[in-house]
């Protein structure tokens, strides 16, 4: 057997049954490989980022981490933006890069690179170059078991293609993955006096604090103390519709999340880190604790964060309480087509178990109020900031929750950069729905330009943020990668196409036409 089934057969007995990818000679071996292993699901990317997007995706709905193939160091620099929104989500990905001969690489050939620098970007605690193929196996299940942590984690693995086609490889079991740290009865209970205490509190949930067990205990704590449920402004995935708790999210705008935060006295961190705003800006403070609030610290990603919080609700004996709706669900809208109308009809229609990939930008400001009240669903965010996110996460997401639609909300501008996502959603024949809100411009560098201090913009800046001359058709864009497209222009087309797109199997784009925000 050789070094790359040997490492496919350890990565399917480790439960990674899914490699996204996009492979080039130095990986044709563990191509060659893949009809050994018939377990072993191959879905390829037309670009790297679409493969590693995927993986993400794939990742946040499954809990478990698929692996992602890239062919040498050019290969991962091209997929590393969404390697760096999911080490920023926690998210898990074994990420394997081919490369060259170890007996080749001292020629300094065309794509000879430093590869592990390059990794160590995203996978900061773990990169390994595997050195023989009687080895190769061995590594492949520890980086399985170091992608889980916790917390989750890019675990990278180089594959030098003689390791990979040499004979002499054995396929080992999986390796033991860490389990989640535990908190300290005494923190418990420091943190449950502090909720007792007089003055407003609040809880930063993050991580697996806003999934359906940790939401709820949550919402007893918040029953029995008055404290102030708040999330993430990016979570990796947040549970989310009718009977289930709706923390209110940190503004992005670190001005609006700095008012957010302005009342409380306490705030304790469960899952997540203390709030600084995304950039720095002239003038402004970048950490936005207040500073007479006291900052706790009850768990981190490391911790089993919903225990946790259930071990704090425990304490304060709260019991369970009934979430109560906020009104019924918005009306079909009619009309002109505005961001808020679009915001309307996915709150008409969203069907129970939904799972929303979130890269809207602007124009998305008011689909989480209105679908508060949708059936259960899940939501995806871009932990990391790095565009481009929305589309490939929204692949991975229906790989590996097959049976729920995806709706994918994206922006004109984010779309641009893996736009390639709907080609393996075609190929892949995948229930994503796609809707590309077209304002012609990066509304959100509109805003920016003059938050960091710039009053008048000349033409040529503002050049750089509108999407004009030429204008884009992204349904002739979307048939062109196999995808069904429609484009709207009323609430009504809008609406009408969106519940034909959730009744058909299959993907589909929708292009709404609409003013930008700002």
């Amino acid at each position: 057997m050789n070094g790359a089934e040997a490492l496919i057969r350890t990565l399917v007995g480790s439960g990674v049954d899914t490699c996204f990818m996009n492979p080039g000679t130095s990986e044709m071996h563990f191509v060659a490989a893949l009809d050994a292993v018939p377990e072993m699901r191959a879905v390829l990317g037309l670009f790297e980022g679409v493969a590693t997007g995927g993986a993400d995706g794939y990742a946040r709905m499954k809990d478990h981490p698929a692996a992602v193939l890239l062919h040498l160091g050019p290969g991962l620099g091209n997929g590393l933006a969404n390697l760096h929104n999911a080490r920023k989500g926690n998210v898990p990905i074994v990420n394997i890069v081919g490369d060259h001969a170890t007996y080749h690489k001292q020629y300094d050939a065309q794509l000879e690179s430093d590869i592990e620098t390059v990794a160590r970007n995203v996978s900061p605690a773990w990169v390994r170059r595997s050195s023989s193929t009687a080895g190769l196996a061995g590594d492949a299940a520890e980086a399985v078991a170091a992608a889980l942590g916790p917390p989750g984690q890019v675990a990278t693995l180089i594959l030098p293609a003689d390791i990979s086609w040499s004979d002499g490889g054995a396929v080992v079991g999986a390796a033991t993955a860490a389990a989640p740290q535990s908190v300290d009865a005494g923190v418990v209970e420091t943190v449950a006096k502090a909720l007792r205490a007089d003055g407003p509190a609040a809880l930063l949930l993050g991580g697996t604090g806003l999934r359906e067990r940790g939401l709820r205990a949550a919402n007893r704590i918040a029953a029995a103390t008055g404290t102030q449920l708040l999330a993430e402004t990016f979570p990796t995935r947040i549970e989310r519709g009718a009977g289930l708790p709706e923390p209110t999210r940190l503004a992005y705008l670190a001005e609006f999340a700095a008012m957010q935060l302005a009342p409380l006295r306490r705030l304790v961190l469960v899952g997540a880190k203390a709030p600084v705003s995304f950039f720095a800006y002239p003038g402004r403070e970048s950490y936005l604790v207040p500073e007479d609030c006291e900052l706790i610290e009850l768990a981190t990603v490391d911790h089993d964060v919903e225990a946790v919080l259930e071990q704090l609700a425990d304490a304060l004996d709260a019991p369970d309480v009934a979430v109560p709706s906020s009104g019924p669900r918005p009306e079909r809208p009619t009309g002109a087509l505005t961001a808020e109308s679009i915001a309307a009809a996915l709150g008409a229609l969203l069907p129970e178990g939904a799972i929303v990939s979130d890269e809207a930008q602007t124009s998305g400001l008011s689909n989480p109020g209105a679908t508060v009240e949708a059936p259960p669903h899940s939501w995806l965010c871009l932990t990391g900031g790095a565009i481009g996110q929305g589309l490939p996460v929204a692949t991975g997401a229906a790989v590996a929750a097959p049976g729920r639609r995806v709706v994918a909300l994206e922006a004109d501008g984010s779309a641009l950069y893996t736009f390639q996502s709907l080609w393996t959603q075609a190929r892949e024949g995948l229930d994503v729905t796609t809707i590309i809100y077209n304002n012609r411009s990066y509304s959100i560098l509109n805003m920016e330009l003059s938050r960091v201090g710039v009053e008048e913009p000349g033409p040529k800046a503002l050049s750089m943020l509108d999407l004009h001359r030429p204008d884009m058709d992204f349904v002739s864009l979307s048939q062109g990668l196999g995808v069904p497209a429609t484009r709207a222009e009323t609430a009504e087309e809008l609406t009408s196409q969106l519940e034909a797109s959730l009744a058909t199997p299959g993907p589909s784009l929708i292009e709404a036409l609409v003013p930008p925000i700002l």
